[in-house]
């Protein structure tokens, strides 16, 4: 049975498709946690600053 172009196409897609949508869905959920990490450090650095001053 020969391999034609569209079948390798869903192949690859069947094999890495996958694995690409998690790490997408992953890095999205990471990065809205990490910029909501960077304001907290930020305030607690505006927090300490100002008690440095007192």
């Amino acid at each position: 049975m020969p391999v034609d172009g569209n079948t390798t196409l869903f192949t690859l897609l069947g094999n890495f498709g996958f694995p690409i949508a998690v790490s997408v869905y992953l890095l999205v959920k990471f990065e809205k946690k990490l910029d909501y990490l960077a304001t907290v450090v930020q305030d607690l650095k505006e927090v300490v600053e100002h008690e440095e001053n007192n």
